[in-house]
């Protein structure tokens, strides 16, 4: 789907909350909007008004669910800011520990709201016979043309993840993609205007480039279909 015509450049916020991996995930998405031809401007802020503004949100995390949620709620007014661009349309993608914000709670050092946008809660993995964290390369399991943040993605296609927590209790129709790891992983998520990835898709190579890419050309439909 072509990108929306604008008499600006469309601006591109990655949300600074100390949650880490900021300047990575900005210089890939510049990267992706650069080889997708397209000309958008990317900032690192915390600045809600700069959030409301923005015609797309990208909240990067690492580390623990409840020290991200409290990184996020210690900067005034930018969790509300986000809330209100998304319920006002503006597209919105969670990597790791950013998509698991995206679940009711977080049972990591506690318990955690998040956002509650989709189903379910992170909890740590049950993989008895597998190390913890799943670190490294992991193959994406997806329907091809389901949804557009997988166009273009071979079937093979393989994310860079990290982590000990995953999102569970979920509901299938918020799955865009999974992984296998001692059982089904959720890898990518959606509903509506806002989805996430579980894997980092600034680690993760051309795969990586190809959904960020898809991202910012994405344009979700008001009834929140793919």
């Amino acid at each position: 789907m072509p990108a929306p015509v604008s008499s600006r450049t469309p601006s591109i916020v990655v949300i600074d909350y100390n949650g880490g991996n900021l300047a990575s995930a900005a210089r890939a998405l510049a990267r992706a909007a650069q080889d997708s031809g397209l000309d958008a401007e990317v900032t690192i802020t915390a600045d809600p008004q700069a959030v409301r503004r923005a015609d797309r949100i990208v909240l990067p995390g690492q580390g623990a669910f409840a020290d991200c949620a409290s990184g996020l709620a210690a900067q005034p007014g930018l969790r509300d800011a986000i809330v209100e661009a998304t319920d006002n349309g503006v597209p919105f993608l969670g990597i790791c520990v950013g998509m698991q914000l995206m679940a009711e709670r977080g049972r990591e050092h506690g318990v955690t709201p998040g956002f509650g946008w989709i189903a379910g809660e992170i909890r740590l993995m049950d993989v008895p016979d597998l190390r913890l964290p799943q670190m490294g390369w992991n193959q994406l399991e997806f329907t091809p043309g389901a949804h557009p943040l997988t166009e273009g993605l071979a079937a093979d296609a393989h994310g860079y993840f990290v982590h000990s927590f995953a999102l569970a209790d979920y509901d299938p129709t918020d799955m865009v993609a999974t992984t296998d790891y001692g059982g089904t992983v959720p890898a990518i998520v959606a509903r509506g205007n806002r989805a996430g990835t579980q894997f980092h898709v600034e680690k993760s190579q051309g795969v990586g480039l190809r959904i960020l890419s898809n991202f910012l050309r994405w344009i979700p439909t008001p009834d929140g279909t793919p």
